[in-house]
């Protein structure tokens, strides 16, 4: 019977656990935004404008046409070789 507490506890902690940790996630909060010009290519998600159609299509690094998703306002502080990420195409 003890055994049976001890792995009801274990569980319910873990549950705790993981619900804080995604809480603190970003993605979790849904505080993301699009930001253009900082994927690595084949990195974007999805869709990157003309000749391309989703998520990995990018076809070279920081292509200003490519976005990843970012926590939001981190987007125009995102410095790369080419400039910084911006919130519009380039």
């Amino acid at each position: 019977m003890n055994n049976l507490k001890l792995a009801a506890l274990a569980v319910a902690f873990s549950s705790f656990a993981a619900g804080a940790i995604a809480a603190e996630t970003p993605t979790a909060a849904g505080s993301m935004e699009k930001c253009y010009g900082v994927a690595m290519a084949g990195h974007n998600d999805c869709k990157a404008g003309a000749g391309t159609t989703c998520a990995g299509t990018a076809k070279m690094d920081y292509q200003p046409n490519a976005w990843k998703n970012v926590p939001e306002g981190t987007c125009t502080s995102i410095k790369t070789p080419k400039g910084t990420g911006t919130l519009t195409p380039m």
